[in-house]
């Protein structure tokens, strides 16, 4: 499933927003098209992020014909990080294509143009590879005939390639054809879980059921939830992991009744440089996503609404961190740093 495209020095982004209704693809001609549709959640989902904002980069060089190019893309990147504050990939990609510029300053404009283009297309592939391999390591983890409860959209949609929690969904079922059934959120309150995690189960023809974002506890309660798999947008040094809201809800009910709680990330979406939860900073959208459905206003007027887009899980709710190089496992915060190393 292709959600990004680099076409005719264009990058072409499927409009996830008019999903499920609608398959529409933006063509970006500008690099402020590129940051629009970051922050309008029209390309979500961590590692996407950091895709687009690479390709963004690029675009903004190619299209660029005036002088001192390298200052100009600098100050690009920094219009890219003021985007989605929450979701490192994106900082980590644009310190890459950074990186590019400042070691190629006294190259001809076209050289660097042409470097900053190979690196986007570089990241683009990094991360399909890297979501194969989350899915291989993650698809052991899943028992025959196992009920998964997953939350938000962490499929192809999300990252460019297979997935992280949802490639993992995925993975088990090419493999195994066993899954009982997935319960998927609905995701207040944009819907990312009914309209994009459906789509994307609905075009496997996994069986699926879709919950609303307040019956995780019940369903648990009965016996009807094996494990639970979510993905990440950021992990700390010590395993606390910012992931969509509601993300912490499901890890707590998970813990109260012994069900595994697993997270699915890339070691791009670690930020090695924050040692716990609460040093993340949490992105805080606009009231109206809350109070309205589809464009149709759901409450009294008078009445405001809080719309923190992620929630912090602590370490200590989750079973293990499962990633392209491997599952880390308890204590977090010394096998982390073994795989901060290995990865270096």
């Amino acid at each position: 499933m292709k959600i990004i495209e680099w076409k005719n020095n264009s990058l072409y982004i499927l409009d996830q927003s008019k999903l499920p209704w609608k398959e529409e693809w933006i063509n970006c001609q500008k690099y402020q098209q590129v940051i629009d549709a970051i922050k309008k959640l029209k390309i979500r989902g961590a590692p996407a992020i950091g895709v687009a904002a690479a390709y963004g980069v690029a675009l903004a060089a190619i299209k660029y014909t005036g002088y001192n190019l390298p200052d100009y893309i600098q100050n690009v990147i920094s219009e890219f990080a003021l985007s989605r504050p929450t979701a490192v990939n994106l900082f980590v990609v644009l310190k890459r294509q950074g990186e590019i510029v400042l070691k190629n300053r006294n190259k001809s404009s076209t050289d660097l143009k042409l470097l900053l283009l190979e690196e986007a297309k570089k990241i683009e592939e990094e991360e399909r590879e890297r979501s194969q391999a989350i899915a291989n390591y993650g698809a052991d983890l899943v028992p025959p005939k196992a009920n998964i409860l997953t939350h938000c959209n962490t499929g192809s949609l999300a990252t460019i390639g297979l997935g992280t929690a949802l490639g993992i969904i995925k993975e088990v079922w090419y493999r195994r054809r066993d899954i009982n059934m997935v319960y998927f959120t609905e995701t207040r309150p944009l819907l990312q879980g009914s309209r994009l995690t459906g789509w994307e189960l609905a075009m496997e023809n996994i069986p699926a059921t879709l919950i609303t974002d307040n019956m995780a506890g019940y369903l648990m309660s009965k016996g009807m939830i094996d494990l639970v798999i979510v993905g990440a947008d950021r992990i700390t040094l010590n395993g606390d992991t910012a992931n969509k809201i509601g993300t912490y809800t499901l890890a707590v009910l998970a813990k109260h009744h012994n069900i595994p709680f697993y997270v699915a990330a890339p070691l791009s979406s670690f930020d090695f440089k924050l040692e716990k939860g609460s040093d993340i900073v949490i992105e805080e959208r606009d009231p109206e996503e809350v109070l309205s459905v589809a464009g149709k206003r759901i409450a009294p007027e008078g009445i405001n609404a809080i719309n923190p887009a992620f929630d912090v899980t602590p370490n200590d709710l989750i079973s293990a961190i499962i990633t392209e190089k491997g599952i880390i496992l308890p204590p977090f915060r010394e096998n982390i740093e073994r795989f901060k190393e290995e990865d270096q």
